[in-house]
């Protein structure tokens, strides 16, 4: 039997009103040698439809039709059932540009890789369509091979883990899969720091060929019902860890800086109530790293120091965070302005390999 390059997963649950644009984009790519595994989470409404529809014209569309069961799920069903050389994803509400999969795997074959990773375009119909470019992917690394152990840039970047293509083997030798929490969302979370946790080589390109739809009302991530998904996330990330030691040894200190900032977001978009019961476990997770000395300053901007500081621990938890940042050397900033815009990067090898951005504040 002879294997297609690549499998695109494409989790699909009542995307009927995006789904033939994505469908579109994906069966007219220029690489004709992939396999696409549609997987229908107990759609109800003409979704799955759509897909008989289109596999009817296209023998390598594969029909994974399933009773609602999550997210996680339904991708794990899609890893089961690849057979391609590289994994590929594609969110059934976004969709592609043809010469994507044909970019990515030359450039996969060519430089031996785990991973190769890309920016991508946000997405909107919103008063007028508009498709911006998003450069996620730090300038420093790009159009090169790096070990994201060494130069752990890639994990401060958002997760997209649909911008990208992964070594299927790689995924299978590590057990790289999903969480599979009913009904949950950031599954993107725990599935992007294993990957850039095992990986030993990556390519990372700053051309862009996806296009992030973020004008879906449905999303999952604008439900605020899910409290503590991003909390499971990182404990998984936590179980994952613990079977490889010495990988574990080697990123500690930088979850706490990275996990803050899937926190932060979660809290922000949060009503009164649950953020309040989500502030509690913030509060507890945070108090921990302080005492093993593992929540240091020198990762952030004044002003995020700040807002730590005053937004998320009371007095006492401010008192130890003060001793800790006058206890570490102090960050050592570079800045530049651009467009009104300043720009700070840190330098400590302590932590870092490479400089990494803190945060971007807005001039006065």
């Amino acid at each position: 039997m002879i294997c297609p390059k690549v499998s695109v997963l494409v989790p699909c649950y009542n995307v009927e009103k995006y789904l033939p644009e994505c469908l579109g984009s994906i069966v007219n790519q220029t690489l004709r040698d992939i396999e696409i595994i549609c997987i229908n989470d107990g759609s109800t409404d003409s979704t799955l439809d759509i897909i008989k529809s289109y596999a009817e014209q296209d023998k390598r569309i594969v029909i994974i039709d399933k009773p609602n069961e999550g997210y996680g799920k339904s991708m794990n069903r899609g890893l089961d059932a690849a057979t391609g050389e590289y994994i590929a994803i594609v969110e059934s509400d976004d969709w592609v540009d043809t010469n994507m999969f044909e970019t990515l795997v030359k450039l996969a074959d060519t430089n031996k890789v785990d991973v190769v990773k890309s920016n991508f375009y946000e997405y909107t119909t919103e008063n007028g369509k508009k498709n911006l470019k998003v450069n996620i992917v730090p300038a420093w690394d790009c159009g090169r091979v790096i070990n994201p152990r060494r130069e752990t840039g890639v994990f401060w970047m958002p997760p997209s883990i649909w911008a990208a293509i992964y070594r299927r083997n790689f995924l299978k030798k590590y057990d790289i899969r999903f969480l599979e929490t009913p009904g949950a969302s950031y599954q993107d979370t725990g599935f992007n720091f294993k990957v850039w946790a095992m990986a030993e080589r990556a390519f990372l390109t700053s051309d862009a060929f996806l296009h992030y739809r973020c004008d879906n009302a449905n999303s999952s991530v604008k439900s605020s019902g899910k409290v503590f998904c991003v909390c499971d996330e990182w404990d998984e990330i936590d179980r994952f860890l613990g079977q490889y030691p010495n990988i574990k040894k080697g990123v500690t200190k930088l979850i706490p800086h990275i996990k803050l900032g899937s926190y932060l977001w979660n809290l922000d978009r949060l009503t009164d109530d649950a953020r309040k019961q989500f502030r509690k476990r913030f509060q507890s997770d945070y108090k921990k790293y302080i005492k093993n000395n593992d929540f240091q300053k020198v990762c952030f901007s004044d002003k995020s120091w700040y807002r730590i500081q005053t937004t998320i621990f009371p007095y006492s938890v401010k008192y130890n965070l003060l001793k800790v940042f006058y206890n570490i050397v102090r960050p050592v900033y570079k800045t530049d302005v651009r467009g009104g815009v300043k720009n700070y990067y840190v330098f400590n090898k302590r932590i870092h390999s490479r400089k990494i951005p803190a945060i971007r504040i807005e001039n006065d």
